[in-house]
């Protein structure tokens, strides 16, 4: 029996490396062939697949992926339809965004949806701010979007065809988390994220800071109920390491421009945030967030949209990292106490 348990366990580490593998590869080759075939938002594509890979080690089966697809399409297309009927009138629009948002981190909060839940979120918050903010993508928007969700869904396959899992152990789903006061933190959750919005509506400065929202949307997903001081800090620390890194792998680009270097940048990243986002541990998510905020610090480097890349990268920077400030600040001040919950226990005992 020993020998058997530890078979199994070694099979599912090596199952680990090869999923880590998975992620690595597909938001590498994904990220550069569309900075090759000059997609507007390249980042996209990569980063719904490192999402997929991430939350399962098994490839999503095909009929969930048509609906996944049609929900995306259905979501984009109401968003663009209501932005477009109500951008006249700011109050309405963010009442109807606010309630996608309270619904989504309502799922969130009681550890359903998984990466569904995710992207639309992220659809939520790019559709009605590039319908707004830029007229030239207007017409488009959505048909990036659903292009991006499918690329990320054959960059899964391709990872999962390439690199497939030796043998079938029963690994272990991770553990969503959930919250004891779930309609409290998903108010608050939306607040955060309508307030970020805002801003990039109503600020001029601030019409190219997608990345805004974006970043706070993946660090709402970090943060756990119970995480004390020092977890604050090391999801913090995690995620200005990924945006440092992303800065990093720009400046060397600009000095070695060229797709196989860009390949290569994007792969090690993979390899180091995308290995440890693979482990079923605590930490993982925090790494899977550092992924995410790589991916934006880079993408929006290299990505066309809006403006200059050069001009623009260091100011996006500064976005990203005023977001996870931003994000930390907000949470502390509006989330529930996790006492709360604690006394009230204490005082039914």
């Amino acid at each position: 029996m020993s020998v058997d348990t530890h078979l199994l366990h070694e099979a599912d580490r090596v199952n680990v490396r090869r999923k880590g593998l998975r992620i690595a590869l597909a938001v590498a080759v994904g990220f550069s062939w569309l900075v090759y075939s000059g997609a507007i938002i390249p980042f996209l594509g990569p980063l719904f697949a490192a999402q997929f890979l991430i939350s399962s080690s098994r490839p999503m089966p095909l009929q969930k992926a048509l609906a996944v697809t049609v929900l995306i399409l259905v979501v984009g297309a109401l968003l663009q339809f209501v932005t477009v009927l109500t951008g006249d009138r700011p109050p309405v629009l963010l009442l109807l965004l606010g309630l996608i948002y309270f619904g989504c981190f309502y799922q969130q909060a009681n550890g359903k949806g998984g990466p569904t839940i995710f992207l639309v979120l992220v659809i939520a918050v790019m559709v009605p701010l590039l319908t707004i903010l830029n007229e030239d993508l207007g017409d488009t928007i959505l048909m990036i979007l659903v292009q991006s969700v499918v690329t990320g869904m054959l960059l899964m396959w391709l990872a999962h065809v390439l690199i497939p899992d030796r043998g079938s152990p029963a690994l272990k789903a991770a553990t969503a988390t959930t919250y004891p006061h779930t309609a409290r933190y998903a108010a608050a959750n939306t607040a955060i994220l309508l307030i970020a919005v805002v801003a990039c509506l109503t600020r001029e400065g601030l019409a190219t800071a997608i990345v805004i929202p974006i970043t706070v949307v993946s660090l709402l997903s970090q943060f756990d109920v119970a995480a004390s001081t020092r977890a604050a800090l090391g999801i913090v620390i995690t995620n200005i390491t990924g945006g440092l890194a992303g800065s990093v792998a720009f400046g060397l680009l600009q000095v070695w421009p060229s797709h196989i270097f860009l390949f290569l940048l994007v792969l090690l990243a993979g390899l180091v945030f995308g290995g440890r986002a693979a482990m079923r541990a605590p930490a993982a998510k925090l790494y899977a967030g550092a992924l995410t905020i790589f991916l934006l610090v880079f993408g929006t480097g290299v990505s066309p949209l809006p403006g200059s890349a050069a001009e623009s990268f260091s100011t996006r920077v500064t976005y990203i990292l005023v977001a996870i400030a931003y994000a930390i600040f907000m949470t502390t001040l509006l989330w529930p106490r996790q006492e709360d919950s604690r006394d009230r226990t204490l005082v039914g005992d």
